[in-house]
């Protein structure tokens, strides 16, 4: 069976869908069969691959209501290792009808069961919060990728998700993990960048990818052409770290490195003592 990886962050804008995008296609293009789903209703990431509403019959709402098995739904894309589950803006109506239904928080997991031994990744791009539908993906996986913006109390909001993970694991998925956390938006000529990055290794020591995601104007042009980076412009410092990232994760793979129960996010107080102490201010 394929593994089955959650790309989730409560916070928006931190690139959790742009790495959904490329790592999926960076991964197919190492000739990987690499399956995307996309549980967030805003639709980013099938528009990303040339999939906007205006062109989607068959969605994940159909899937999570009953309607439709997932392989009816999962559509090509331009890379041919490359497979699409998409979405609606009709997934949030989801949340609202499953509430009596006792296994609501599975509905997304029996689905890609039937289909992730086809599949050497299963990437599920998860809404900006920590609902139903996020539940699902945490559910269905059997670990997680965490994007995180290098910027000002970047680990202030992560301890909500960090104590979701932990409640599935202790209720639903003993074996879910932590698959790595992902700095994205690394402007190397910035000293808070540094002091971001050297906060976060030293908190989740052997939990961060030794990959960093620039910031690249090309990763945000490529989206609005509904392309992944590399098929835009595959020279881009965007494409470059994306590919890099796949092959970090295949080498963990290939070297059975497994994954870590997450650990707590730092507290407010310390995140905020040490971004005023970066920038030379006092509390």
């Amino acid at each position: 069976m394929g593994q089955i990886i959650a790309v989730a962050n409560q916070k928006g804008g931190v690139g959790k869908t742009t790495t959904a995008l490329n790592l999926g296609a960076s991964l197919a293009a190492a000739e990987q069969r690499v399956l995307l789903v996309d549980m967030d209703p805003q639709g980013n990431l099938s528009s990303g691959l040339g999939y906007p509403k205006a062109r989607i019959e068959q969605h994940l709402y159909h899937v999570l209501s009953g309607e439709r098995a997932l392989d009816e739904v999962i559509v090509d894309t331009e890379l041919e290792y490359l497979r699409l589950a998409p979405t609606h803006t009709d997934l949030i109506g989801a949340e609202i009808e499953l509430v009596g239904d006792e296994a609501r928080h599975g509905r997304l997991a029996a689905a890609i069961e039937q289909v992730a031994p086809r599949f050497n990744y299963v990437l599920i791009d998860c809404p900006p919060s920590l609902g139903l539908l996020t539940l699902n993906a945490l559910v269905a996986a059997d670990s997680v990728i965490v994007p995180l913006q290098c910027e000002y109390f970047a680990l202030e909001g992560l301890s909500h998700l960090l104590a979701t993970i932990e409640r599935v694991r202790a209720i639903y998925k003993p074996a879910l993990a932590l698959e790595g956390v992902l700095l994205c938006m690394y402007d190397r000529r910035m000293n808070l960048t540094q002091q971001v990055a050297n906060e976060v290794r030293e908190h989740f020591v052997g939990q961060v990818f030794d990959t960093v995601i620039p910031r690249n104007v090309r990763l945000a042009e490529s989206s609005s052409f509904g392309k992944p980076v590399l098929l835009y412009d595959v020279e881009s410092a965007g494409a470059r770290a994306y590919l890099q990232l796949a092959q970090e994760l295949m080498r963990r793979r290939d070297a059975q490195v497994a994954p870590q129960p997450p650990r707590p996010a730092p507290s407010r107080a310390v995140t905020q003592r040490r971004a005023l102490s970066a920038s030379g201010g006092t509390e």
